[in-house]
């Protein structure tokens, strides 16, 4: 079992222990009670249902306070009414006003008889009070004696919950140290125990529950048939006699409305509630389900469906009258939804860092992990050729594609061994055998050598291999940087395979040196400029010279270019070096023209710096600053350069042409644009790459390729230079085909300004 199964399967052990013991401790603490009232309010909204009309009040309404025209009413007003309700058949009669306090006797008499006429079946209130504002004693309220002794006695007292709403009443409760049942227990007829409470079922709508006013029924103006086996209940409903309560989901309403709403809720029963194991233990199957979905979709729907399970499933208990407090087992789903979201992250972060984004191959950290656990002998890489110029002409989603397939080849040498994509062009794996390694390395170049078809093309692809054997001795990031850079040198040297010795570090270590002081050889005057002459065919004269740069170091003597422009292209130091060339250019052309020499001067603009807003602003100060003709100058970029970002190089190119200088394609037939494209470009001149030239007067298809890119050129306005011309033989086939300008060794080599001036002065000149 790997690493990251069995971390996962321990978080998945822990998210349920941590799950279980918040979700007990939530459920033992009570917190989270106003959620599971939220919940509980979901549920009475969904549910709700009309009352089963087997419950009526007898309201006394404002229109019944009018018609008396006094309060409290004389107690002989409910007489009539006691009589009428039993003449009227209802199945019992309750009372849910206060008559603890002695009124007039005649009346009490009068009510009294009333109660003895009904045989002792009239209930009638008892209830508990503060005995104070903000006191903690209770008084207990009962009927006087004349009426009590004709009446049952049944308990209204109502306690809100601290936030001031009524959600519970008792089933039984204690006054005057008798166990009585509650109002809406006597109603249902439902037995339970002193101080046992049940929940309200607000799911009943109150507004269904059928009413009578108080007067009507006294007077006798209702229909008997609508009371007959019904139980009545009689409480004030008037706003100004007070006794209302907030309730959930049906704000203020009047006490005898709850009573009424808690007799219903006991028509089946009093609620059970078991509390909330039971849902902490569906919680917790339902967390292993969620910790153990192993996609992300699946994931989602557990989420989601998981707490619906849980809600939707106690609201249809509720129904049933069982209730079922559900926070304890909400937590337990928030914790492992937590955990198995955080675990999903963590892999997808692990991802992302053990894995290339654009091919989804493993990635050098992947690899440098591997290493740690097997390391082999050594690592391989294989670095792609002409990287930038792939990347150029295929774009970024065929690129990854190609590096894919490349992949796949060479994995039918890596012995079974996983392939990293370390760099953007280098794919590293670990090598297990030295044995046939030389072998299995021309096998895969051989292999190479058959074209990709990649985005609908044939696509050509060198590659060169480097070894380092350090891994075995547990420097793995060692191995893979030397592997790496054996490559490389295999690339540059052209052997296309290069074994990684000691000796390498030397060159590293020269290249580091170079870097740190090239600077400051600009300001000592190492940097030299030297000029390749540029022959115009019609004039037969020195019209253009292309600027190029050498560097003679104190101690290493003559460098070439090769040895120090790479480097400061890769560590973004060549703005600099290139700003020094054109000064230095732009100095020379003065003095060339001040000696009547009418000649332009070019200068070659790396890839980087055709996106560098700062270089551009440096060049268009030096220019300006320079005070020369900006006709004078021409820029020379490669195709690869044009080809790399093509929008930002043609507004790039395009600044250049708006100030005057004229801009000069480099290189051009290596890579991989079309002269349709080049229209697009800002361009004055085309060059042709040496590669091309050098034996097109012998090669008949460079001929033929040379002869079509002039008459092309031509035809879209654009002068030709044709570099790399090495004998007259080609100067004139060149000459013949109407080339305008030539280049090469058999005209000069670079030379210094001074030597230059004199092969001006040597040539005839075209004032």
């Amino acid at each position: 079992m790997s690493l990251l199964r069995r971390l996962r399967k321990h978080w998945r052990s822990a998210a349920l222990a941590l799950g279980c013991v918040l979700g007990v401790a939530t459920g033992m603490s009570g917190w989270g009670i106003g959620l599971d009232r939220a919940i509980r309010q979901l549920g009475w909204t969904l549910r709700q249902h009309p009352a089963s009309g087997d419950l009526h009040i007898v309201e006394i309404d404002a229109r019944s306070i009018d018609a008396i025209d006094r309060w409290p009413w004389p107690r002989g007003q409910y007489a009539p009414l006691v009589d009428r309700l039993r003449a009227a058949g209802a199945a019992s009669i309750s009372f849910d006003v206060d008559f603890s306090a002695s009124s007039d006797r005649r009346q009490d008499a009068a009510f009294a008889a009333a109660l003895a006429r009904a045989g002792g079946e009239v209930v009638l209130p008892t209830f508990s009070q503060q005995a104070g504002s903000g006191a903690t004693t209770w008084i207990d309220s009962l009927p006087i004696a004349p009426l009590r002794a004709h009446a049952t006695l049944a308990a209204v007292t109502v306690r809100p919950d601290s936030d001031g709403f009524v959600r519970r009443m008792p089933v039984g409760t204690v006054t005057a140290g008798v166990t009585r049942p509650s109002l809406s227990a006597m109603i249902a007829g439902t037995a339970g125990a002193a101080d046992e409470d049940f929940l309200i079922d607000f799911a009943i709508d109150p507004a269904t529950i059928p009413r009578h006013s108080f007067i009507d029924i006294r007077d006798g103006h209702f229909d008997s048939a609508a009371i007959r086996g019904k139980a009545v209940v009689i409480g004030a409903t008037s706003v100004d006699l007070g006794d209302r309560y907030a309730v959930p989901n049906y704000g203020v309403i009047p006490g005898v409305v709850i009573q009424a709403l808690a007799a219903e809720t006991l028509r089946y029963g009093v609620p059970r509630e078991p509390g909330w194991p039971l849902p902490l233990l569906l919680a917790l199957g339902l967390a292993v389900l969620v910790l153990q979905a192993r996609s992300r979709v699946r994931l989602a729907a557990l989420l989601i469906a998981a707490p619906i399970l849980l809600i939707g499933a106690a609201v249809l208990l509720s129904g049933l009258h069982w209730i079922f407090p559900l926070v304890p087992a909400l937590v337990v789903l928030a914790t492992a939804g937590l955990a198995a979201v955080t675990m999903r992250a963590l892999a997808a972060a692990r991802r992302r860092r053990l894995h290339d984004a654009a091919t989804g191959l493993p990635n050098r950290h992947a690899l440098l992990a591997a290493l740690q656990s097997y390391p082999g002998i050594g690592v391989l890489a294989a670095q792609i050729a002409d990287f930038e110029k792939l990347s150029a002409s295929l774009g970024a989603a065929a690129i990854a594609e190609l590096v894919k397939r490349v992949r796949d080849r060479v994995a039918l040498v890596s012995q079974g061994s996983t392939v990293y994509r370390t760099e953007d062009r280098v794919l590293a794996w670990r090598c297990y055998e030295r044995t046939d390694l030389e072998q299995r390395i021309a096998t895969l170049r051989t292999a190479m050598l058959s074209p990709f078809d990649v985005a609908g093309r044939r696509v050509d692809v060198t590659i060169a291999i480097g070894f380092a054997g350090e891994a075995a001795a547990g420097h793995g990031e060692r191995a893979v940087a030397h592997a790496g850079l054996a490559a490389a040198q295999a690339l540059a040297s052209g052997s296309g395979w290069h074994s990684y010795h000691a000796d390498d570090d030397e060159t590293l270590d020269r290249e580091l040196s170079l870097l740190g002081e090239l600077d400051e050889a600009v300001g000592r005057g190492e940097i030299q400029v030297v000029y390749q002459p540029k022959l115009d065919l019609a004039e037969n004269r020195i019209a253009s010279v292309e600027a190029l740069v050498r560097w003679q170091h104190p101690t290493r003597g003559f460098l070439r270019p090769d040895l120090f422009i790479p480097l400061a292209e890769r560590n973004d130091r060549i703005a600099g070096l290139t700003l020094h060339v054109l000064g230095q250019t732009i100095a020379d052309l003065r003095h060339w023209r001040a000696k009547g020499h009418v000649v332009t001067g070019a200068v070659n603009l790396s890839a980087k710096l055709l996106n560098s807003p700062e270089f551009i602003a440096s060049l268009r100060a030096l220019v300006e600053r320079s005070q020369v003709d900006p006709a004078w100058l021409t820029f020379e970029v490669t195709e690869s350069a044009a080809m790399s970002d093509p929008e930002g190089a043609a507004a790039a190119l395009r600044s250049f042409r708006a100030m005057g200088i004229a801009i000069s394609m480099d290189d051009y037939g290596t890579g991989q644009s079309t002269l349709s494209y080049l229209r697009q470009l800002p361009l004055n001149e085309l060059k042709i790459d040496r590669s091309f030239v050098q034996f097109a007067h012998q090669n008949r298809g460079d001929g033929v390729l040379v002869r079509s890119t002039v008459d092309l050129a031509h035809e879209l306005g654009l002068k030709v230079v044709a570099e790399g011309v090495e004998d007259a033989e080609c100067l004139e086939f060149l000459r013949s085909i109407g080339c305008d300008m030539v280049q090469g060794y058999f005209l000069s080599r670079p030379i210094a300004a001074t030597e230059l001036e004199h092969l001006l002065e040597t040539l005839p000149i075209a004032a």
